[in-house]
């Protein structure tokens, strides 16, 4: 991702207010073409308001936000069709097979997908033939991303993507994230986990109280802390639980 890369959405004093309260207050960014950009704050910060209003499914009420050149709440469906959005609690039609419904959302818009090649590439070739409702949630996950992206999207959003996953199925999530932006997908998350976004985002926008507090690349927001002179206190390990974890059970997919 090279930081010269141009804007591909554009947000300028985006605002949603409730109950004459601002939830998302007049915030300003932009996203590169080809990077992943996490949107971090505690619960209530506005971080999926935001994303629900660049993905159309709330009006925006105030500022505005252009995606790949289209306004966003003047061309609902051009933006539609340019995005992937994977939903937090995905539901999918039961008794239906993995390919036969990659087929049918690729058809919805007018694509024509290889389901087999598609499901290879999120490691669930082995299910093609099973029901979304015979699938780990790890699984689950990984399918409402592939069914997310089956009309080749240009900007794909992801609320929260591994809340509830174990650390199997949450690094492999991980790499699926990076495998979709080499793809040339330009990818817009939100996220509790620090560690998911320092590994994963090329830049990150910390929302508090409807506000954008700080953005930068990850990196340059830990210089900036230490400073300010914070120093840790524990003494930091060159390992983590999690990684024993991963060490003792290996890093397949149990799923």
């Amino acid at each position: 991702m090279h930081m010269r890369s141009k804007a591909i959405v554009t947000v300028q004093g985006l605002t949603k207010i409730y109950d004459g309260k601002p939830v998302v207050d007049g915030i300003s960014f932009d996203v590169r073409e080809g990077e992943i950009f996490g949107i971090l704050g505690p619960n209530g910060a506005g971080k999926t308001t935001t994303l629900e209003m660049l993905e159309t499914l709330r009006p925006i009420d105030g500022g505005s936000a252009m995606l790949d050149g289209f306004d966003v709440s003047e061309r609902p469906n051009a933006v539609k069709s340019l995005i992937g959005v994977q939903p937090q609690s995905p539901s999918f039609e039961e008794k239906t097979k993995l390919t036969e419904l990659l087929e049918f959302f690729s058809a919805a818009y007018g694509e024509k997908v290889d389901a087999m090649s598609f499901l290879r590439d999120l490691q669930l070739e082995d299910k093609a033939s099973s029901y979304v409702e015979n699938l780990s949630g790890g699984q689950r996950q990984r399918f409402s991303i592939a069914a997310a992206l089956v009309h080749g999207p240009k900007v794909f959003f992801l609320d929260e993507p591994t809340t509830g996953l174990d650390p199997q199925a949450r690094r492999n999530l991980w790499e699926l994230i990076q495998t979709v932006r080499g793809r040339g997908v330009t990818v817009i998350m939100t996220t509790h986990y620090m560690d998911e976004a320092e590994l994963l985002c090329d830049r990150v926008a910390v929302m508090d109280g409807g506000k954008i507090i700080a953005l930068d690349t990850p990196k340059n927001l830990i210089k900036s802390l230490l400073a300010k002179g914070f120093k840790k206190h524990q003494h930091v390990e060159q390992a983590n639980l999690e990684d024993v974890f991963i060490d003792l059970t290996g890093k397949a997919l149990r799923d």
